[in-house]
């Protein structure tokens, strides 16, 4: 049986691994407390051990984390937290698939470009921009064919977390994976967790419950006997699986940020996991949470506070302290020898705002941080109003561009895949499609920048004096929208209008229309 029949730790990964992508998981949150939970007690932490540093005088390299240090009990947090991270997250994600990309079926396949047309139009863009933020923020990302007659007549794609897999591959290809889910308990203590496996091979698709603890999978127990996956112990085999339709292909894909993951090369279980946008910058967008808030301690300091001496303070009564009513005029000195100026002086506290300081580092680490991630910071910064060609948009953006590029080399084989996968669920004995082309599609995805009517004019027009494209490419080119029909229709009515304004068969000059009298056409001097 594929699913595990005893019980076993959980998730059966590697615990750096697991470590790693919680710690990704916090940044991507952009929640205080869960940075917090997970940093407490590494305020300080050794990173380094040398010889050199055992020789001299100091033992260790330690490197704070800013979120390390909890707040006290009883105290207000004064950390600041910028949500670089989920920026950085939703970038990667719209350079990709702001745009929705282009699904093509093979020439003359209409029945399966209408079926791709349709996958498009009832929600894949969304998906592949959810998928596309969790892929940068946690490495990588799975797409997987659903169903549910309940909700839909035909299957869709879904996209499932990294830390939410336990992939199986084979010399860097998935061979199957298993989907895992913690199902409502009510447990508070967590000492007796529901969760739900789902596990995806060639042809087959295994679904599981078990019964276990936080660190543990538990027993096995009947389908029936969670609300959430009764509705499956109906479908399932005695084995607990179900066919899909599709032999040939696997109803999952796994889709790597970037490779190679540089923290988990000698992991056997993580070696062919992608690595994330956060990889390496962590220490970078902690020290930028430290920054923003000691730029909002420098305010809170800077409010301007008074000194006021005793006698101008109203005393409560013995034991019950002064106070002093700002809104008071007149005071009664005291007799007491003058201090030099003002014999009660109102002494006013304002400390400096060091808001240049802060901004510029500030602005560096950020910088700094997207950088590393592979990005340009032109694509985190606001523009000034003013209107940008396209050429000017890809000269700032050339790295966010390049990643973009490079992180599309692995998404359009793994969309034209899952695409291929759903293609065959499509046309399988469950949904009984027929005329379908189950050859994997070919997938283009659009760069998100979209060049300007002037531009696409200028570029048509340079071609055409050059005499360098055919009238079919240079509508192509002007209308990159359009397909293959709209623009062959184009071109044959821009030959028939260029065929009517031609004077050699308008009778323009000759047979057409007579000459003047005299025989001349030129005018009178």
């Amino acid at each position: 049986m594929p699913l595990p029949t005893a019980d076993t730790p959980w998730p059966p990964t590697d615990e750096r691994v697991q470590a790693t992508l919680a710690d990704w998981d916090a940044w991507y949150s952009s929640e205080p407390d869960r940075l917090e939970l997970r940093y407490s007690g590494r305020g300080f932490r050794d990173v380094a051990d040398r010889p050199s540093q055992r020789r001299g005088g100091v033992v260790g390299a330690l490197a704070r984390w800013f979120w390390g240090n909890p707040t006290p009990d009883g105290q207000k947090r004064e950390k600041l937290h910028v949500p670089l991270a989920g920026d950085i997250a939703r970038t990667s994600s719209e350079l990709l698939f702001a745009e929705p990309p282009t699904l093509k079926a093979a020439e003359g396949a209409t029945a399966t470009q209408t079926a791709l047309d349709t996958l498009l139009e009832t929600g894949l863009q969304p998906t592949l921009l959810e998928a596309g933020e969790v892929c940068a923020a946690l490495g990588g990302a799975y797409l997987r064919v659903v169903w549910d007659d309940d909700v839909s007549d035909l299957p869709w794609i879904d996209t499932v977390a990294a830390d939410r897999a336990v992939p199986e591959f084979a010399y860097g290809r998935l061979r199957a994976v298993t989907f895992w889910t913690v199902l409502e308990s009510e447990d508070p203590a967590d000492r007796r967790v529901f969760r739900h496996l789902e596990r995806h091979e060639k042809g087959r698709i295994y679904h599981g419950l078990y019964e276990g603890a936080s660190g543990s999978l538990g027993a096995a127990r009947p389908l029936a006997e969670h609300p959430v996956t009764a509705p499956l112990a109906a479908m399932v085999d005695a084995e607990g699986g179900l066919d899909t339709g599709a032999p040939q292909h696997l109803t999952a894909v796994y889709v790597p940020n970037v490779r190679p993951a540089r923290a988990w090369r000698h992991i056997p279980t993580a070696a062919y996991w992608g690595q994330s946008d956060f990889q390496g910058i962590e220490g970078l967008m902690d020290s930028l949470d430290e920054v923003y808030s000691s730029w909002m301690r420098d305010i809170q300091n800077g409010k301007g506070r008074v000194v006021v001496p005793d006698s101008m303070l109203d005393s409560l009564g013995p034991g019950k302290g002064a106070s002093w009513d700002e809104e008071r005029r007149i005071y009664t000195g005291l007799s007491m020898l003058p201090r030099p100026g003002d014999p009660n002086p109102l002494t006013i506290v304002q400390f400096e705002i060091r808001y240049e300081e802060h901004r510029d580092t500030a602005q560096a680490l950020m910088e700094q941080a997207v950088r590393q991630a592979g990005y340009s910071a032109g694509s985190f910064g606001e523009s000034d109003g003013q209107a940008v060609t396209a050429t000017e948009v890809k000269a700032r953006n050339r790295r966010s561009l390049s990643t973009a590029g490079r992180k599309g080399k692995y998404w359009g084989p793994g969309l034209s895949d899952i695409t291929a996968a759903w293609l065959a669920v499509l046309s399988g004995p469950r949904f009984r499609m027929s005329g379908l082309d189950l050859n994997p599609p070919t997938v283009e995805l659009q760069d998100g920048v979209t060049e300007g009517p002037i531009e696409l004019a200028t570029a048509v027009e340079l071609l055409a004096r050059a005499e360098a494209a055919s009238k079919q490419t240079l509508v192509a080119m002007a209308h990159p929208d359009w397909d293959k029909d709209r623009v062959k229709a184009e071109v044959t009515l821009m030959k028939s209008e260029s065929e009517l304004a031609d004077p050699a068969l308008t009778g323009a000059e000759g047979e057409g229309f007579p000459a003047p009298a005299g025989g001349s056409s030129s005018t009178e001097e």
